[in-house]
């Protein structure tokens, strides 16, 4: 897949916060464009509603990425990286 992959400033405060490399979000979200896309994957993705409608998102125990893509340019955003409390806010 050659997608481009790219991060907002409040998923990279995240990432920064809680010392994760950014492998944690991409390959989740690498993860969910092949489940999109029609292959067998094991990730937990649904589509948003209300605030974040139109945008994916993957669930990782507490830990909810919020991304929208954009399949013509085949671009993926990551907006949000944050606990289950906090992410649809």
């Amino acid at each position: 897949m050659d997608w481009h992959i790219s991060f907002s400033n409040n998923a990279e405060r995240f990432l920064k916060k809680h010392r994760l490399p950014d492998s944690f979000a991409t390959d989740l979200v690498v993860k969910a464009l092949q489940k999109i896309a029609g292959e067998t994957v094991a990730v937990d993705l649904r589509r948003t509603t209300g605030k974040w409608a139109g945008c994916y998102r993957v669930r990782v125990r507490k830990t909810r990425i919020i991304f929208s893509v954009n399949f013509e340019r085949r671009t993926a955003l990551i907006e949000v990286i944050d606990s289950r409390d906090k992410s649809y806010k």
